[in-house]
């Protein structure tokens, strides 16, 4: 029987373009999806909030065959669905001003009981937007943090491929069906977050990444996360529509300062002028949070970087910014074919990355090729 209540639930968080809002007026008014399935028409039409085109969604018996056979298929693949006031739906969704109706997952959802932030950020961002969220994602992680975020290039992946490095848990809210990776390219992190977490969406399995998604993803994101992070971002971006649906719903921002001149941190300067926290270090938001530093866990011995020189004369004067070959030369006073010589060592070896002709930066080992 419960399956069976399970397959009405789909077929009413199946039906586009109603609305979640709408999805649950319904069941507030007539009690749950089965019933909802059973209505006659005429019912239907005395609810001053349904409009025609709603009323033909809902009796329409096309919808209703497909809905059958695509649940069908979703029970054989090991996709799972709560939908809102089920005993298992994320009680941090029921404060927010439109939760979504259903949930679809692969993986888990985020407990209840656990502290959760979430590290959004620029999908084209620099290497110091990518690697600051690395970092913070470690930390927070090692720390019992869940990190949430939308699994995209650049910050958000980096954010999330920390947690997964410590061995912490991550969430990622897609804007598309769980079934569906987007990007191709986080096949990997997508995999790694399943084992270490869970992938979410309100869309419904097999449903593309359409643009339309992508700002009510961004509400779940919030939704799901005690506080916000945002590490780099253009003043007009989906990240801050993340941060200002975290405002509406309550929740604590911080945003990451960066170069007066970088559009990546315009952004985040003005989050933080209207008010928003100020990351200066994980260890500070930790504090401001009310984790103690000792529940961070220690780093492998892995990522300490034991160099000769000349690489480590080269490596210790590169940064989060790139730096050209010839600043390099005459940082370290070394000669041109030793400098060429540790920067394609450094480069071979993971711990450095040739961001454009001649210029380069600091590199993480631990993130090549997975973010």
């Amino acid at each position: 029987m419960k399956e069976e209540k399970k397959a009405y639930d789909y077929w009413l968080a199946s039906l586009s373009p109603l609305s979640a809002r709408k999805k649950r007026m319904l069941t507030e008014v007539f009690g749950n999806a089965e019933d909802i399935y059973y209505i006659e028409e005429k019912q239907l039409k005395e609810k001053a909030f349904l409009s025609e085109k709603d009323i033909c969604v809902l009796i329409n018996k096309e919808r209703r065959e497909a809905a059958a056979r695509a649940w069908e298929k979703i029970q054989e693949s090991g996709i799972t669905m709560t939908t809102f006031g089920g005993a298992d739906y994320p009680k941090r969704l029921l404060k927010i001003p439109d939760p979504p109706y259903a949930l679809f997952v692969r993986g888990e959802l985020p407990p209840d009981d656990q502290p959760s932030v979430a590290i959004v950020g620029a999908r084209r961002c620099t290497p110091y937007g990518e690697e600051m969220a690395l970092v913070y994602g470690e930390a927070l992680a090692a720390a019992g943090i869940a990190v949430i975020s939308g699994m995209a290039k650049g910050v958000d992946g980096a954010g999330q491929r920390g947690a997964l490095n410590v061995g912490g848990k991550t969430y990622g809210v897609l804007g598309c069906g769980v079934d569906v990776c987007y990007p191709r390219e986080h096949i990997g992190l997508y995999m790694d977050i399943i084992k270490q977490g869970g992938i979410l969406s309100e869309r419904c399995p097999g449903e593309p990444p359409l643009p339309a998604y992508f700002p009510e993803r961004n509400r779940v994101i919030s939704g799901l996360a005690d506080v916000i992070l945002v590490m780099e971002a253009k003043v007009k971006s989906g990240s801050l529509i993340t941060a200002d649906q975290a405002l509406e719903q309550g929740k604590d921002v911080y945003a990451l300062p960066g170069p007066v001149n970088s559009p990546l941190s315009e952004g985040c300067h003005q989050l933080i002028r209207q008010g928003a926290g100020i990351l200066l270090s994980p260890e500070e938001l930790l504090a401001e949070l009310g984790m103690e530093k000792v529940h961070l866990m220690k780093k492998s011995d892995k990522t300490k970087i034991v160099l000769e020189s000349p690489e480590n004369m080269v490596y210790s004067c590169l940064g989060l910014f790139p730096k050209s070959t010839s600043h390099i030369i005459e940082e370290t006073g070394l000669s041109p074919g030793r400098v060429v010589e540790a920067l394609v060592s450094l480069v071979l070896e993971g711990y450095a990355r040739e961001i454009s002709r001649n210029h380069y930066v600091r590199a993480d080992k631990r993130t090549d090729g997975k973010v």
